[in-house]
């Protein structure tokens, strides 16, 4: 699903499922490995992430999983987490162009860039109280640090989705711009990292991360965060949340396990 381009030292990763909102599963999860894989062994000087179609990514893609035999461990602590941290050790700048939804998964795909830039458009946020899962992917460590405790519960219990001038406001990215010039600008922003001291930039780089694990506890929440999505597949909400989704209809919870 995802296709690598290489120009003048810069590689352009597209997630290219326009139909599902660029969902994830796990042999798109794969290639996406391997295009960044591929984009380091080329030595890229920089590199820029984005989603063809409305969204630059609505998560994973469930439209075929079945709750009762989900290994939804397997899936986050196996395919997700091992991604994201490659992403965000990619050994030149990163930057993500980000649209339409972005949620779930594709909420964690940029965390895991180093510089993001969002359209007004953007949807930004928890969906999952209607799943009767839990955000994921490094969401409740960036919520936490950026927006506080009380904002984080807001939008996991309401649903809501923040817009992209509302995320960039709050600190959660960099810079917003109108949705049809969002993507030029993360192009040129990269070309200009990529003619930069990119040795600098990559010393930048892992004093950030290494400043930004120790104050977020990024990994070590991400990892939580699986444990306790694991958890909540024996529950009759996961169960009941997936149904409805996948039959197209308003999800009624018990509360019960």
């Amino acid at each position: 699903m995802p296709n690598l381009t290489i120009d003048d030292g810069v590689a352009v990763v597209t997630l290219d499922r326009p139909d599902k909102l660029n969902a994830l599963d796990e042999s798109a999860l794969d290639e996406l490995d391997a295009a960044y894989d591929e984009a380091a062994a080329a030595g890229v000087r920089a590199l820029v992430l984005r989603g063809e179609g409305r969204a630059f990514c609505a998560g994973r893609d469930i439209a075929g999983v079945d709750p009762r035999d989900d290994d939804v461990l397997g899936f986050l602590g196996g395919r997700v987490e091992p991604l994201l941290k490659k992403m965000s050790a990619f050994p030149a700048p990163t930057f993500a162009a980000a649209h339409g939804a972005c949620l779930g998964v594709g909420l964690g795909l940029l965390i895991a860039t180093d510089v993001v830039y969002v359209a007004d458009t953007a949807k930004i946020g928890s969906p999952f109280a209607n799943l009767g899962a839990t955000l994921d992917s490094g969401g409740h460590a960036l919520f936490v640090e950026r927006l506080g405790a009380h904002r984080t519960l807001d939008l996991i219990y309401t649903a809501r989705l923040m817009s992209g001038e509302e995320a960039v406001q709050s600190g959660l990215f960099s810079r917003v711009f109108p949705a049809a010039d969002v993507g030029e600008a993360t192009m040129t922003a990269a070309r200009t990292a990529a003619s930069g001291a990119t040795l600098a930039f990559l010393a930048s780089k892992k004093l950030v991360a290494a400043l930004r694990d120790e104050r977020l506890g990024l990994w070590q929440s991400m990892s939580d965060e699986n444990r306790a999505q694991a958890d909540l597949c024996d529950t009759d909400d996961y169960r009941e949340g997936f149904a409805a989704f996948q039959q197209k209809r308003p999800p009624v919870f018990t509360g019960r396990e």
